[in-house]
């Protein structure tokens, strides 16, 4: 079976792709309540710009089903991920296996002193278009990582000002 649903298509998803994004920051909070507020997945789309996040299958955890529809005027970016593994407090991992975005992503929360936690978050996306796809990625990876870097910043401002979870 290939795509959302699993099988072959989603064990091709989960090898790490050419495109390559990681963005980090530290939250002033235990890192069990910014894991909650990470697998939140609904309230991701207070967070991230555009995009609005819900879970279409399963409960949040492992085995789930999550969608990230990104509208930009005419433009609509669908995303889904299989949520493949959940190590709370500390880590979960999706596989995104939707038609364009495809490729093994993590969020990582690393307990630090002082109730301070670092959350990670890393990428490696399949570029679509082949030779085209990994010559244009240098020129789109800085708005990736600029993008993903100020979502981050913004959650982490939410959790600390106690908005979320």
């Amino acid at each position: 079976m290939t795509g959302p649903e699993g099988g072959d298509g989603l064990r091709e998803a989960a090898r790490p792709g050419a495109g390559e994004v990681t963005a980090t920051v530290i939250v002033d909070a235990p890192a069990e309540r910014v894991f909650a507020a990470l697998t939140d997945w609904e309230r991701q789309s207070d967070w991230i710009p555009f995009t609005t996040v819900r879970v279409v299958e399963g409960d949040g955890g492992e085995g789930s089903l999550v969608e990230a529809v990104t509208a930009v005027g005419p433009a609509v970016l669908r995303d889904e991920m299989r949520v493949v593994r959940v190590d709370a407090p500390y880590e979960v991992g999706v596989v995104h296996c939707g038609r364009m975005l495809r490729g093994p992503g993590v969020l990582r929360c690393t307990p630090m002193a002082r109730d301070r936690t670092q959350v990670v978050w890393h990428e490696w996306f399949h570029l679509p278009g082949g030779p085209a796809g990994r010559v244009a990625w240098p020129v789109l990876w800085p708005g990736s990582k600029f993008g993903l870097t100020q979502a981050l910043r913004k959650f982490g401002r939410l959790v600390e000002q106690g908005r979320l979870p």
